[in-house]
């Protein structure tokens, strides 16, 4: 960034929160696509908003302007994902919603990220925990609120699968198995996929573990979306109409939701 005129909103320490495990070549395509969108606009200094969509690009690729996208198919989207922010927002030590979005790029038609609050290499269990019931916010919403379920959790269900199995099977975290590692990871410089090692016995209690994992990860999840299913429905409604929320958007309408309650109370009946 050095040559480029950065606005004095631009905080050097908040966009190496938003680009963990970014290279430099990452960061350079980052700020050019910000640089050019400045240009177009014909501003002279660069925003956090053209930056912010130099990560979305550089992420997950240019918004696709030419595909056509059903009504039905952005309500599904606004719904899915605002599930994936309520649920985020509920989990107490989950990384705060940064960006909420049912703009289609590559394969995705929308997409929720997180901030990482510092450059923790650990997970807890329980960190593990929380983002497994993220994962399955938007299944779970598509599920509860619109009385059926699309293809468009695939991914979360793979993540969500690939991570209950690995706190299973590698990292000593399930009660039934105890300490025993029944996995054993390939060649790092590789694939540094992980096959399982044991038993068929113990090669079907794994199974079990994992479905009993993600079960009890999806009934949490369905408890923090029913009991915000206000926030919800805020939320995708605005989906609908602008398409992408900021995770300072998000908490004001967490704060506005904490107030009404707060002011109906206050309100004086007639006799």
């Amino acid at each position: 960034s050095r040559n480029k005129p950065l606005a004095d909103e631009v905080d050097p320490k908040v966009l190496a929160r938003r680009t963990p495990g970014f290279t430099p070549a990452d960061i350079e395509n980052m700020l050019n696509e910000a640089a050019l969108l400045a240009a177009r606009d014909k501003r002279v200094k660069i925003t956090m908003i053209d930056i912010q969509e130099g990560i979305n690009k550089v992420l997950m690729g240019p918004k696709k302007k030419s595909r056509l996208v059903t009504e039905d198919d952005k309500k599904i989207t606004a719904i899915h994902e605002a599930g994936h922010a309520v649920a985020m927002y509920s989990l107490p030590t989950h990384d705060p919603v940064r960006h909420i979005t049912i703009i289609p790029r590559g394969q995705s038609l929308g997409s929720t990220w997180s901030l990482p609050r510092d450059d923790s290499f650990n997970m807890t269990r329980n960190q593990m925990y929380e983002e497994i019931v993220s994962l399955l916010g938007g299944r779970v919403a598509e599920a509860l609120f619109l009385g059926d379920i699309s293809t468009g959790a695939s991914n979360d269900i793979q993540r969500a699968t690939s991570l209950a199995r690995n706190m299973v099977t590698l990292y000593g975290m399930s009660e039934a198995l105890g300490l025993m590692a029944p996995a054993t990871v390939g060649n790092q410089y590789l694939d540094g996929q992980s096959y399982l090692d044991c038993s068929q016995e113990t090669s079907a209690l794994v199974d079990r573990e994992v479905q009993k994992l993600l079960n009890t990860c999806y009934n949490e999840t369905k408890t923090l979306l029913t009991d915000n299913r206000e926030l919800l429905d805020e939320i995708s409604a605005h989906l609908l109409t602008k398409e992408t929320i900021t995770g300072d958007e998000l908490m004001a309408f967490v704060n506005a939701s904490k107030a009404q309650p707060a002011a109906e109370e206050t309100t004086p009946t007639e006799e």
